[in-house]
């Protein structure tokens, strides 16, 4: 069974990705395009579309509710 990550972990997770991932993700993603003939203009807006958010699907649990307050915390100063 998986551990689950903090919310602590998952924003720290979450930053890291989106400083350092997405802009290695962005550069891949342009080289192997370019690596072929230019397609019409179209079909290449619709392949980065695509690529922009394929990026993203191994890492939706991560970001889920990052934005928020911290559920743990909350729950701590409630009592």
């Amino acid at each position: 069974m998986a551990r689950k990550l903090s919310h602590k972990a998952r924003r720290r997770l979450s930053l890291l990705i989106l400083l350092v991932g997405l802009p290695l993700y962005v550069v891949v993603a342009i080289t192997v395009v370019g690596l072929f003939d230019r397609p019409p203009l179209f079909l290449e807006l619709v392949i980065y579309i695509a690529l922009g958010l394929l990026w993203a699907l191994p890492f939706r649990r991560i970001f889920l509710g990052v934005g928020k307050a911290d559920p743990e915390e909350e729950e701590r100063g409630d009592r």
